[in-house]
């Protein structure tokens, strides 16, 4: 029996590949400047962020008002760190299980695409050596809103020419579950149970399951 699903689409910084050590460490640096401080827990609620509002939670966490202009220079620099700190990373730095299960897909003909807030995404794919099991990538700049809200995840369906229904989306971070949800898929989470408790199912990892095998429970 042929699986619901006809695509699945990932979100990068997590689930493939872990990028947010090198996203914390910019962000610190940063809020370092201004007088802020920030740990390892704060930093969890800027996954699936978009940079902007991550900016405005360290700003808000801070109590620090800044001018738009001013907000957008730290923005910038912030990213500007950040692309040096990812510009060394290799195949070596996908997550366990990563590239088993992207090839997996491709064996089982399933599309794939990828549904991250980053606009560094295309180049951290290339970094990592995986661009080409990639079907389409949406643009996080040609959304309205971010995660939580769907669009996303509904722009990255879309050059598949798949139902929302048919999709299942893969999320570390519990704006990118709610937003799967939202946008009428189903949601395999990565990560904390008790964090990602909207997903349809959690694993640990991508190393310790075989798509196969959850879509046949999923028919």
């Amino acid at each position: 029996m042929r699986s619901r699903f006809a695509a699945v689409i990932f979100d990068l910084d997590g689930v493939l590949t872990d990028t947010a050590r090198f996203h914390y460490l910019a962000w610190k640096e940063m809020a370092s400047g201004l007088g802020i401080t920030i740990d390892e827990a704060f930093n969890e609620t800027l996954k699936g962020i978009d940079r902007m509002s991550s900016l405005d939670l360290i700003l808000e966490h801070g109590k620090v008002q800044l001018p738009l202009a001013e907000k957008e220079r730290l923005a910038f620099e912030k990213n500007e760190h950040y692309k040096e700190l990812t510009a060394s990373m290799t195949r070596k730095d996908l997550l366990p299980g990563a590239l088993e299960r992207l090839d997996e897909l491709k064996t089982l003909g399933v599309k794939i695409s990828l549904a991250s807030a980053s606009k560094n995404a295309p180049a951290i794919l290339e970094a990592l050596g995986i661009p080409g099991y990639f079907d389409s990538i949406a643009n996080p700049a040609l959304v309205a809103r971010g995660k939580p809200a769907p669009d996303i995840f509904l722009l990255a369906a879309a050059p598949l020419g798949v139902r929302p229904e048919e999709c299942l989306g893969v999320e570390d971070a519990e704006a990118g579950v709610v937003a799967i949800k939202v946008a009428g898929m189903q949601a395999l989470g990565v990560g904390d149970p008790k964090v990602l408790a909207a997903a349809d199912r959690v694993v640990s990892g991508l190393d310790t399951f075989k798509f196969a095998e959850l879509f046949a429970e999923w028919r």
